[in-house]
């Protein structure tokens, strides 16, 4: 997951504070750590990191003081590498071609393999995050320029990178050849940016000028920007539909497509694939599942309430880092009113199952609340095989719906009935052609590395 934002411009500490907003844009993205790197006046590399969410983690007020021209940012989700500072980005190295600074949102599949050949060859690694990799591929291409250096280095990578970073005094962004993680181009007045969505462009008021397209590296440098290529043709694209699902904000555009469209599209779309005859009343599980609620209450023709309250406090529980964490978090962050749900059949909406950890809670809570059926519909098919791009589902074990058949499931969860989009309604819902979607974590169609 993670969140990666940058920006270059006239020196002047706006740019530092723009990195803020943009990081706080971003934090549904990570909550484990945030970091800006930056290059100051002198022309030195300049770092700050922390663990938690980005105000603690990082100082507002002194950041607010540095002047600086290009800067990058970084929401850490540990997929790779334990959660601890030492793993938090932008990461940072020195060599023989200067100061390099790199933040990066996905999973590189080939870096086991290409971290034990750089060991073999007097590689010291400083962390257990794969990015690390990128900036030693980078090291050992001493005869190259370091743009080049680094056209050379994501070549070598296979699986998902979304990457910003600092070489030269220039801002520098890449997208991987299959295009798994979302990255968007902004502008105001005179400065660019460079985010994982299009939300984080909103806050400092620039404006969406086009994603980063699949295999394209970006520099940009004195307003200008040059665009140039992967060395890499892949065989299809493995735009990731779980982005659309759940991962981000529904105010945010990727690859042309609303979230806010799609989620709305894939309760539509169920409530086709499966309705409910006795429902009463639609709500969803905020705040994913809110908006594919209300599409399947207007296809429905059924009343919507907001009958779950959210504490707005309490972070993301699917990514949080251990499962005990998780289920403490749903039991204090959702809360149902009584009065609506008492005595009536209701249709819960969600995104997805995942673990099942916040719908079997759900499910309890709202039984508790009175209701007399719950039919709980997903705006997606089932979770049944990990993510190697990015998403913390590393092993089928952990996937409910690997585990279970949909009847033995629904009787985990609790509830009286369950229902699952299709996989080809999700594709319909997103509008993309199915050879440029990654639906692996539904249908296990992995990228043949």
């Amino acid at each position: 997951m993670c969140g990666i934002f940058g920006v270059i411009g006239p020196k002047e500490p706006s740019i530092l504070e723009d990195v803020y907003l943009g990081l706080y844009a971003l934090q549904h993205r990570g909550q484990e750590s945030a970091g800006v790197a930056w290059f100051d006046e002198g022309g030195a590399l300049r770092l700050q990191k922390g663990m938690g969410l980005v105000h603690a983690a990082l100082s507002q007020e002194q950041l607010s003081k540095e002047r600086g021209s290009c800067a990058i940012g970084h929401v850490r989700y540990s997929t790779a590498g334990e959660s601890s500072i030492i793993n938090a980005q932008p990461l940072h190295a020195t060599y023989s071609k200067g100061q390099v600074a790199i933040a990066h949102n996905g999973n590189i599949t080939n870096a086991e393999m290409l971290k034990r050949d750089l060991e073999s060859r007097g590689a010291i690694f400083q962390s257990t995050t794969d990015t690390e990799v990128i900036l030693h591929l980078m090291a050992h291409e001493q005869d190259l320029p370091p743009i080049d250096a680094l056209i050379k280095a994501l070549s070598k990578l296979r699986g998902a990178f979304s990457i910003v970073a600092l070489i030269e005094g220039r801002l520098v962004a890449a997208r991987d050849p299959w295009g798994f993680r979302p990255l968007v181009i902004g502008k105001r007045d005179g400065v660019h940016y460079v985010a994982s969505e299009s939300c984080a462009l909103d806050i400092v008021k620039a404006t969406h000028i086009r994603d980063v397209n699949p295999g394209e590296i970006v520099i940009i440098e004195r307003g200008e920007i040059t665009s140039l290529s992967i060395p890499v043709k892949p065989a299809r694209r493995f735009r990731c539909s779980f982005e659309y699902v759940y991962l981000a904000r529904p105010d945010s555009e990727i690859d042309g497509r609303s979230v806010y469209d799609v989620r709305l599209k894939l309760g539509q779309n169920l409530a086709g694939t499966c309705p409910s005859p006795d429902g009463e009343m639609v709500l969803g599980m905020p705040d994913s599942g809110t908006i594919g609620a209300l599409g399947y209450a207007v296809a429905s023709d059924l009343p919507f309430e907001m009958a779950i309250v959210r504490n707005r406090y309490v972070g993301r529980t699917f990514i949080q880092p251990t499962q005990r964490v998780r289920q403490l978090g749903v039991q204090i962050k959702l809360n149902p009113i009584d009065k609506l749900i008492r005595g009536r059949n209701i249709v819960v909406v969600d995104d997805s199952i995942v673990r099942g950890t916040t719908s079997q809670l759900a499910v309890r809570f709202l039984r508790e609340a009175g209701a007399r059926k719950i039919h709980l519909r997903i705006a997606s098919p089932p979770v049944r095989f990990p993510c190697l791009y990015g998403i913390d589902t590393p092993r089928s074990a952990d996937l409910a719906a690997a585990a279970m058949d949909t009847g033995d499931l629904r009787d985990f969860i609790g509830a009286d009935t369950l229902c699952f989009l299709k996989v080809e309604d999700l594709i319909n819902s997103i509008d993309l052609p199915a050879d440029e979607l990654c639906t692996a974590c539904f249908d296990g169609k992995y990228l043949e590395e």
